[in-house]
C-alpha cells in the first residue's frame, strides 16, 4: 500500500510512538517536533500582534500545547497558557515540557478545590476572564486522542459548552483531534452526532506521522476542519509492525488495477454487465445503473426487464442490449451464457414477488454481483441463506451497497462506529460492504477498509446509488478486484459529483465519467 494513505487508530498510534521511542528516538524529541509542527500552523491562522490562547490538558496533548506556546512565545507572539487540572499531577513528558515554559499558567476551571467523584475531572466552571478581544486564535491542546467513552457526570459536556462560546468568536487550531473527538471512531460524548457540549470545533486540526479514522468519519471529519498531517520523526517502518488495515480511499491505492482496454480488445473483453429491472414505475433506476456500468467502460450491458417496463426502456435505452422477461428462469437462461460475468440486482426492483428468488438465482451463477436497495431490502428477510450462498463461493465477488437505513434492515443495525459496523457486516455476510454516507465505508471480509471523503452534498439526489451501482458492476464486469473495484467506484462518483457541481441530478453523473476518467489514469494511459 502507498505509504500516505494508512489510518491508525489511537491505540496503533500510541504503538508507533513506542516502536519509535524503542529505535533510538527520544519521546521527548517527538514531542518537541509535534508542537512545533503546532506553532507552525499558528503562526500561519495569527497576525502579529493578536493574543494565541493556548489551552493545555493533563496528558501528552497538553505537553504538545506546552511546547507551542514556547516556541510562539520565542517568534514574538502574545501567548496566554491555561491548564486544565493541576499543574503538580503532570506526569512524564508533559511535565517535563511545562517546566520550560517560563510564562504564567491559568487554571482553566475557576473554583476547583476538589476533584469530582470520579478522581480526575475537577468541578467549577472556565474561567472566561483570560479571554479578550485581542485574542486571534486558540489552540486545543487538552485531550486529543487522550480522551475516551462516556461523561457520565456531564463535566467535560459543560467544559465543552463553555469554550464553544469562545471559540464562535475565535478560529481554533487542534491538536491531534478536537477534544471531545474520538479518533479511532469519530464519535463525539454522549450521542455521537458533535452536537454543542460533546466536542470542541476546529478550523484546523494539526495530526502527527499519520491521521486517524476519526478524522474522516463523521462527525470528527466536520469537526476537525482542514487536518494536516505531519512527520514528526516516526519512521515509516514501524507500520510494518502495526499493519494497519484502514486507509483513506485514494486512487494510489487502486489506479495500478483500474481496467485499461487492451489494444486487440472486443467489447466481451471489456465485461458483459446484466442489469435487472423492475416494473414501470421504477424503471428509470435501471436505466441509471446501465448507463453507468457502460460510461465506465464496460464493453455491454444488457438490461432483463419485465414486459410492463420493455417499452419504456425500448424507447430510451440505444447503447444497451434489451431482453423481456426477469423472473428467475429467464435470469437462469440469461447467466447461462458465461460471458455475463456481473449481475446488478436491487435498484427500481420492487418488493414483492419473487426478489427473493431472483437473488438467490443469481447468486448460484458465477458472475460478479451488486446488490443494492430492494435487494438489500429482501435478502434483510432471509440473511442466513443469502450470506450461506455467498460464502459458497469465496471466489465470486459480491458488493453490497446499503444506505443506513437499508444496512439496519439487513444486519439489525450494528453496533460500534461506522467503520467497525461495516468491517463487522462484510465478515459476517462473506460480501464487500459499500456502506454509504458523506463518509462512505468500504469493508472487506478480511478486514480491510477505506473511508472516502471526496464526497459532495450534491451527491443527496434521488437515482445517484443506482448510478453508483452500475459503476461498480461495470468495474467488476472488467475483472477489477471488488474490494478495489469498489473503492474506485465510491471515489470516482464523488468526483463526478464535485466536477459537476451545482444543480446535480443522478442523469449528469455517467456523463461526467470521461472527463474524471481521462483525469484518473496517468498521462501515458490516456487517450
Amino acid at each position: 500500500m502507498p505509504a500516505d494513505f494508512e489510518l491508525l487508530t489511537a491505540e496503533e498510534m500510541a504503538k508507533a510512538d513506542r516502536l519509535a521511542v524503542a529505535a533510538g528516538i527520544p519521546s521527548l524529541t517527538l514531542m518537541e517536533n509535534a508542537g512545533r509542527a503546532v506553532a507552525d500552523e499558528a503562526t500561519r491562522m495569527v497576525s502579529r500582534g493578536r493574543r494565541i490562547q493556548v489551552l493545555c490538558g493533563p496528558g501528552n496533548n497538553g505537553g504538545d500545547g506546552f511546547v507551542a506556546a514556547r516556541l510562539l512565545k520565542a517568534r514574538g507572539f502574545d501567548v496566554a497558557v491555561s491548564l486544565y487540572g493541576h499543574r503538580d499531577r503532570l506526569r512524564g513528558d508533559a511535565a517535563a515540557m511545562a517546566a520550560l515554559w517560563d510564562g504564567p499558567i491559568q487554571p482553566l476551571i475557576q473554583q476547583a478545590p476538589q476533584a469530582s467523584h470520579s478522581g480526575s475531572i475537577p468541578a467549577g466552571s472556565v474561567d472566561v476572564s483570560t479571554f479578550g478581544p485581542n485574542d486571534g486564535l486558540v489552540i486545543d491542546a487538552l485531550f486529543g486522542a487522550g480522551l475516551r467513552g462516556d461523561d457520565p457526570d456531564g463535566e467535560l459536556r459543560r467544559l465543552f459548552l463553555a469554550l464553544s462560546t469562545i471559540s464562535d468568536e475565535l478560529p481554533v487550531l487542534a491538536v491531534d483531534v478536537p477534544s471531545g473527538i474520538d479518533g479511532s471512531t469519530g464519535r463525539s460524548l454522549a450521542t455521537g452526532t458533535g452536537a454543542p457540549g460533546e466536542c470542541l470545533w476546529a478550523n484546523r486540526t494539526v495530526t502527527f506521522f499519520r491521521r486517524k479514522p476519526g478524522h474522516l468519519l463523521f462527525p470528527g471529519a466536520d469537526a476537525c476542519g482542514d487536518v494536516v498531517c505531519v512527520d514528526v520523526g516516526i519512521p515509516s517502518g514501524v507500520l510494518q509492525d502495526i499493519d494497519p488495515q484502514a486507509f483513506a480511499n485514494d486512487p494510489e491505492l487502486w489506479r495500478d488495477l483500474f481496467p485499461r482496454p487492451s489494444p486487440r480488445a472486443h467489447k466481451y473483453d471489456r465485461g458483459s454487465a446484466l442489469v435487472v429491472s423492475g416494473g414501470l414505475e421504477m424503471s428509470g433506476a435501471a436505466r441509471l445503473v446501465a448507463r453507468g456500468a457502460l460510461r465506465v467502460g464496460a464493453g455491454l450491458v444488457t438490461v432483463a426487464a419485465p414486459p410492463s417496463s420493455v417499452q419504456a426502456h425500448a424507447a430510451q435505452l440505444n447503447a444497451v442490449i434489451l431482453r423481456q422477461g426477469q423472473t428467475p428462469d429467464a435470469l437462469q437462461k440469461l447467466l447461462a451464457d458465461g460471458r455475463l460475468n456481473a449481475v446488478i440486482i436491487g435498484p427500481g426492483l420492487g418488493r414483492g414477488g419473487d426478489v427473493l428468488a431472483q437473488i438467490t438465482t443469481v447468486l448460484a451463477s458465477d458472475a460478479a454481483v451488486v446488490c443494492d436497495a430492494d435487494a438489500l431490502t429482501a435478502i434483510g428477510q432471509a440473511q442466513d441463506e443469502i450470506f450461506a450462498l455467498i460464502k459458497a463461493k469465496p471466489d465470486r465477488p459480491v458488493v453490497f451497497t446499503p444506505h443506513d437505513g437499508e444496512f439496519g434492515r439487513v444486519f439489525d443495525g450494528g453496533t460500534g462506529s461506522k467503520l467497525e459496523r461495516a468491517r463487522a457486516a462484510a465478515a459476517m455476510s462473506g460480501a464487500i460492504i459499500v456502506l454509504k454516507g458523506p463518509d462512505t465505508v468500504v469493508a472487506a471480509p478480511d478486514g480491510r477498509a477505506v473511508i472516502n471523503a471526496n464526497a459532495p452534498p450534491y451527491l443527496a439526489t434521488a437515482g445517484s446509488g443506482d448510478v453508483l451501482a452500475g459503476i461498480l458492476g461495470g468495474l467488476m464486469g472488467q475483472g477489477m478486484p471488488a474490494w478495489q473495484a469498489a473503492a474506485a467506484g465510491v471515489w470516482l462518483h464523488g468526483d463526478c459529483a464535485s466536477r459537476f457541481g451545482p444543480g446535480l441530478i443522478s442523469e449528469d453523473l455517467p456523463e461526467q465519467l470521461p472527463i474524471a476518467l481521462r483525469a484518473l489514469l496517468r498521462p501515458q494511459d490516456a487517450p
